[in-house]
């Protein structure tokens, strides 16, 4: 079960890799500067999540506009999502959770996606500048969305 509403969120350090290299992205970076959406998605490369981050690199500007940054998190590989992100134009801040630690502490394992074995669930948070979670939705089935016009209700009410 996701974490709930009103908890601290759990800091983490990710590896992200882009042209310049592997980098570490970590969640108490923005706190006190921005709102972050984190965005846990199943597997890249796949066409629901391709969907997804396709819808949400187009409308990136929004999330910019609400004062908050986007960071995707996934178990692939940081090298298989740098190639996902350059096949399909995704700008969308990537991290990988190979050891599936950050989706543990998140509690969004979803433990058999195709029977390949555990993933990340298709899930939401929004966390504010003090690194509490305002918003917190895990979707029914990983073919399913969340709910990005509340998340961005949400990130208006911080603004």
């Amino acid at each position: 079960m996701a974490i709930a509403v009103g908890s601290k969120a759990p800091n983490f350090t990710l590896k992200s890799k882009d042209a310049n290299g592997l980098t570490d992205v970590t969640l108490s970076a923005n706190f006190g500067q921005k709102n972050t959406v984190i965005l846990f998605f199943p597997l890249a490369f796949t066409g629901v999540c391709t969907a997804e981050f396709c819808d949400v690199t187009q409308g990136i500007g929004a999330y910019a506009d609400l004062g908050a940054a986007v960071i995707g998190i996934s178990v692939d590989s940081p090298f298989a999502q740098e190639a996902w992100a350059k096949a399909e134009k995704i700008t969308v801040q990537l991290v990988s959770d190979l050891d599936k630690t950050t989706t543990a502490a998140y509690g969004v394992e979803f433990p058999a996606l195709a029977g390949i074995g555990l993933t990340s669930a298709r899930a939401a948070f929004v966390v504010d500048k003090a690194g509490v979670v305002q918003y917190a939705e895990q979707t029914p089935t990983p073919k399913d969305l969340p709910n990005f016009e509340a998340i961005k209700a949400k990130l208006a009410e911080l603004k």
